[in-house]
Order: C-alpha cells, then sequence, then structure tokens
C-alpha cells in the first residue's frame, strides 16, 4: 500500500510541476468603449481648437471683400475632408482591432489547450488515488505498521492533496482567463461591426458631399474664374496668409514658454524633494549620531562607577597635551546642520491646453536639413517660387501638380498648429518645424491630421485635392522662416 501511496506521489510531483509551469494568462487588457475614447480625444482638442478658431476669426474680420465664391465651397471641401480623415481613421482603428482578435484567437486556443490538459493530469490523479485505495490517515495510524514508513505514508498524502488542491487552482484560474478572453474577443467583434457601421455612414456622406461640391461648382465656374485673375483677391490671400502665420509665431513663443516654464517647475519639484529626502536622511544620521553618543556616555559613566567602587582613584596626572581624547569622556559628536527646509514649490500640473502647440522639435534641427528635404508629394512642380501669377502677385511657393487623392508627406519632424480650410489655399495644413520655421500645404482633398498633432518626416498628413478655388488638382507649398516666405528650390529635393 504504500508504495502505491509514493507511486500517486511521484505522479503528483511532475503534474504540479507542469501545472506550475503553465500559469493563467493574464488578460489581454481591457477592453475599452470606443465611444467614450473618442469622445475623450476630442475634449482634449477643443481647446486647442478654440484658440486655433478665435485667432482665424480675428484676421478674417478686418476683411472688408464678404462675397467671394470660393467661400461657398469651404463648407462642402470641409466635410469631404472630415469624411475622408474618418474614414481613414476608421480603417486603421479597423486593422488594429483586426490585429488583437487575432492575438485574442491565438490566447483562446493556448488557453483551451491548457485547460485539456490540465483536466487530463486531474482525470489521471484520480484514477491513481483510486487505485491506490484513497486510505485515510486514521487507518494509517491504526495499521500497527513501522511508525518510519507510516511517517513516510502520511507526509505523501499530505504532499497529494497540497499538489491536488494546486492543479484545481490552475485549473480555476485558466478557466477564468478562458471567459476572460471570450468576453473581449466579443467586445472586438463588436467593435469592428460598429467600426463598419460607421464607415457605411462615412462613404454615404462622403459621396453626398462630393455631389453637393460638383452641383456648386458648376453654378459658380464663371465667377470663380474671374475672381482667381483678380489681383486684389491674391494679395489679400498672402495678406491673410501672413497674419495667420505671424500669430501663429506668437501663440507657439508663448506656448513654449509655457512649455519651457513647465519644465523648470517640474524640475524645481523633483529638486525640492530631493532636498526634503536629503533633509530627512541628515536629522535621521544626527538623531543616531546623537543616541550613539549617549549610549557611550552612559557606557562610560557606568564603568567609572564600577572603577570607584572597587579601587580608590589615584590623583589625576597632569593633563598631556599629546592626548588627543580621554578614553574616560564620551566621544563628541560633531555639528551637522541639518538641510534648510526648501520653499514650497506648486506640484499643480500645468493644463495640456497650454502647451499643446510648443514645438516638439530643437530650434536649430530644421536649418541643419537644408538641401536633404524630400518632396512632399510626388508629381511635376508647374508654378516656381518668385514666378508671375498670371497679371497678379509672384508666387510666395511652389505649386506641384498631382493626382487627386495622392498622398501629402510631411518633410520633416513638427507640430501641426493649422489643419482647417481656409480662403484662397482650401483645406490647409501648417506644421511648425521649430526655430520659427514653418511648411504649408494647400489645396488639399482632405486632412489626416489635427492641431497639436505631431509628425515624422514622410508621414501622411493629407491627400492631394483641388480645394480653395485651385483651377487643377495638386499642392501648393510654401516655407516660411519668422513669417517671411523663402523659396523651397534650395531645400527641397523636387
Amino acid at each position: 500500500m504504500a508504495s502505491s501511496y509514493r507511486h500517486v506521489a511521484a505522479l503528483l510531483l511532475m503534474l504540479s510541476m507542469g501545472a506550475a509551469g503553465i500559469s493563467p494568462a493574464a488578460p489581454f487588457g481591457k477592453v475599452t468603449e470606443r465611444s467614450k475614447q473618442k469622445a475623450a480625444a476630442e475634449a482634449e482638442r477643443a481647446g486647442v481648437q478654440q484658440k486655433l478658431s478665435a485667432l482665424k476669426k480675428d484676421i478674417s474680420k478686418t476683411e472688408s471683400a464678404k462675397d467671394d465664391a470660393a467661400d461657398t465651397l469651404a463648407e462642402s471641401e470641409q466635410a469631404i475632408s472630415d469624411a475622408n480623415r474618418a474614414l481613414r481613421d476608421l480603417q486603421q482603428e479597423q486593422a488594429d482591432t483586426n490585429v488583437k482578435l487575432q492575438q485574442l484567437s491565438s490566447e483562446h486556443e493556448r488557453l483551451a489547450a491548457t485547460v485539456a490538459q490540465q483536466k487530463q493530469q486531474l482525470a489521471r490523479l484520480l484514477r491513481e488515488q483510486y487505485v491506490a485505495g484513497n486510505e485515510d490517515r486514521i487507518k494509517l495510524l491504526l495499521s500497527g505498521d513501522n511508525p518510519n514508513r507510516i511517517n513516510r505514508d502520511l507526509q505523501m498524502l499530505a504532499y497529494v492533496s497540497q499538489a491536488q488542491a494546486r492543479l484545481l487552482e490552475a485549473l480555476r484560474a485558466n478557466l477564468k482567463a478562458v471567459e476572460v478572453n471570450q468576453e473581449q474577443a466579443q467586445n472586438a467583434k463588436d467593435e469592428l461591426e460598429e467600426i463598419a457601421q460607421e464607415q457605411l455612414q462615412q462613404k454615404a456622406k462622403l459621396e453626398q458631399e462630393k455631389g453637393r461640391r460638383a452641383a456648386l461648382l458648376a453654378s459658380l465656374s464663371n465667377k470663380l474664374v474671374v475672381q482667381r485673375k483678380e489681383a486684389g483677391n491674391l494679395e489679400r490671400d498672402e495678406q491673410r496668409m501672413t497674419a495667420l502665420v505671424d500669430k501663429l509665431n506668437k501663440l507657439i513663443a508663448e506656448q513654449a514658454a509655457a512649455a519651457a516654464a513647465e519644465k523648470k517647475r517640474q524640475e524645481q519639484v523633483a529638486a525640492a524633494k530631493a532636498a526634503k529626502a536629503k533633509a530627512e536622511a541628515e536629522a535621521r544620521a544626527l538623531a543616531k549620531a546623537k543616541a550613539a553618543a549617549e549610549a557611550e556616555r552612559q557606557r562610560l559613566a557606568r564603568a567609572n562607577q564600577n572603577k570607584s567602587g572597587t579601587i580608590k582613584p589615584a590623583q589625576p596626572a597632569a593633563p598631556n597635551p599629546a592626548d588627543a581624547i580621554d578614553a574616560d569622556e564620551p566621544p563628541k559628536v560633531a555639528a551637522v546642520r541639518p538641510t534648510p527646509a526648501p520653499a514650497p514649490v506648486d506640484e499643480t500640473p500645468a493644463k495640456p491646453a497650454d502647451i499643446a502647440l510648443a514645438p516638439v522639435a530643437p530650434a536649430g534641427a530644421f536649418a541643419s536639413l537644408k538641401g536633404q528635404l524630400r518632396a512632399p508629394v510626388a508629381g511635376k512642380v508647374t508654378a516656381k517660387y518668385g514666378s508671375r501669377r498670371g497679371e497678379g502677385p509672384t508666387w510666395k511657393g511652389v505649386f506641384i501638380r498631382a493626382s487627386e487623392g495622392a498622398e501629402v508627406h510631411a518633410v520633416a519632424t513638427g507640430r501641426v498648429v493649422i489643419a482647417e480650410w481656409m480662403r484662397g489655399f482650401g483645406n490647409l495644413i501648417i506644421i511648425d518645424h521649430g526655430g520659427q520655421y514653418m511648411s504649408l500645404y494647400a489645396n488639399n482633398e482632405s486632412l489626416f491630421k489635427r492641431p497639436g498633432d505631431t509628425v515624422k518626416p514622410g508621414e501622411v498628413i493629407s491627400s492631394v485635392g483641388n480645394t480653395g478655388s485651385s483651377e487643377e488638382s495638386g499642392l501648393y507649398f510654401e516655407l516660411r522662416h519668422q513669417g517671411a516666405t523663402f523659396d523651397p528650390a534650395g531645400w527641397v529635393k523636387f
């Protein structure tokens, strides 16, 4: 019988080691509600957008020209851009959710295999216990067998019970993990269905707005042709853009200063915490030294009392200047002046909107890229910087003819500071590259970035169009420094 118990114990050792190696899978990550996420993201952007809208409104209210045919297209062109951006975001979200669903499916297969293995182990264990006779501890104690053998068998029984409990606990944990996995997979499927419905809505909206824009273009075609050739309109567009860039530079400088102040404040908070920790450590060290000195003084006092009780004290000899320390005197504690407590520092973090447009690139980073920038879009340059625009002013940037819908890329690292429709420029993106350098991308069909977004070189930011009453499909591109335009030809490899 004892050999049967040892056989079961050996089996349990193997099974428990296997169970220990199969830890229940951690949940893949709590699936958040898309609607709440989107609402939170929009709320974060609201503050930045409000400032930019006020800035743009402040520029527009000074203009006397009200009857601009291109303005009639503004709402439709903005709606097309918004619908295309929403579709692009949904496609990315759909791809991410599919990846998550695949990972959940793989995890489910692993968990299912683990649970099946643990069930087999448990069934085998129960069979072995049944074959062993499943005698209890009382019977073993009363069996009259060798006490050493009884003790070993009792220990084996205890081990069997513990291993069985561990195996059952691991099985329960994995069954719970399977349940969580299935719930997350269902949530992911629900998200995909929600995304699919939103895609259908956005596509319908897109087609509706494209039809509306086509009708407006047909009705305004003659007026647009006339206004495109009016030098006054072109000059007003340029003045409006210059005013916008100047105000943006001021706003960016303010937010850069706010970001620097916040960084300095955080450094002060960290320094204050470090100083406080140092002062507390010094105070503890001083208290410990004083306690040690007091203990030594008391020890010496007791030693002197013992001496005076047994030996008559002799007359003290003249002090020897060479003696540095009297053995009967307690050591003196060096005076330690604690570090003064730092002045209180405000630890309240700055509001995100206060620094949402602060530069993300170092001041000299863009200037070092002269001659190395890649063209924002593949196409043919049909208008060069400084060339005449018919009877009007000269071009302040370049126009690159490209097919509608072609991807437009950021030329360098930066932060999006404008992403909206503007008279004369259509759907417009302006990126701040630090050091008062900016790049401008106009006449886009769709804008894929929002104010406050950071971009990397080559990142897709928009798609080519002919918004803003542009005569043909393409991208109008400018570079500016300290608000003034300069020729991109020496900077960009067209």
